[in-house]
C-alpha cells in the first residue's frame, strides 16, 4: 500500500529532480522518511545521499508541529468546516499517546523510529506537544527516532538484509 501510494506521488511530481521529489515526499504526514526512501529505490538515488535527503526533510515540520499545532488546532477548533477533522486527528494522537507519556523521551524515540502504520515523527511530535513535552527533549527523542527509522528503512528498501545473508 505504501509502494502504491509513493508510486502516486512520484507521477505527481514526474519532471522534478528526483532529489526534490525524495525530499517533498519525506516532508508529507504518513509518508515520511520511510516512503522517501521507498521512492528512492524505486528512483535509483543512491543510498546515502537519500538517506540526508530523507531525514532533512522528514525533520524540518517538526519545530513547526512542536511550537504551532496546538494553536493552529484551537484556533481551527473554531471554524465550521474544519472542526470534525482536527477532533479526528487530535482523537487518532490520544489514541496513540499512551506508547509515549509513560516514559516520553525513550518513548517518542521508539514511538517514531520503529516503522509501523501509524507512527513516525508527525504523529509523535504531536503527541509530545499535546502532552506537553519538553519541546527540546521532543525535538531530540524524534530526531533520533527518525535516524532509527531511517536505519531500518535503509536495509529494508535497499535489500542490505538479502546482501548479508
Amino acid at each position: 500500500m505504501v509502494e502504491n501510494l509513493v508510486n502516486t506521488f512520484i507521477n505527481l511530481f514526474n519532471g522534478l529532480d528526483k532529489n526534490l521529489i525524495i525530499f517533498l515526499i519525506s516532508c508529507m504526514p504518513i509518508l515520511e522518511l520511510r516512503g522517501g526512501l521507498i521512492a528512492a529505490t524505486l528512483l535509483g538515488l543512491n543510498p546515502v545521499t537519500s538517506f540526508i535527503i530523507c531525514f532533512i526533510g522528514n525533520i524540518l515540520p517538526i519545530p513547526f508541529i512542536l511550537y504551532f499545532i496546538t494553536p493552529l488546532f484551537d484556533r481551527l477548533k473554531k471554524t465550521k468546516h474544519l472542526s470534525k477533522l482536527v477532533n479526528k486527528l487530535e482523537q487518532k494522537a490520544n489514541n496513540k499517546k499512551e506508547s509515549i507519556e509513560k516514559s516520553e523521551f525513550i518513548g517518542l524515540l521508539l514511538f517514531v523510529g520503529i516503522p509501523l502504520p501509524g507512527t513516525g515523527a508527525w504523529t509523535g511530535t504531536l503527541i509530545a506537544s499535546m502532552i506537553n513535552m519538553n519541546k527540546k527533549k521532543a525535538f531530540i527523542a524524534a530526531t533520533l527516532g527518525v535516524i532509527l527509522a531511517g536505519i531500518i528503512m535503509m536495509i529494508v528498501s535497499y535489500g542490505l538484509i538479502g546482501n548479508l545473508i
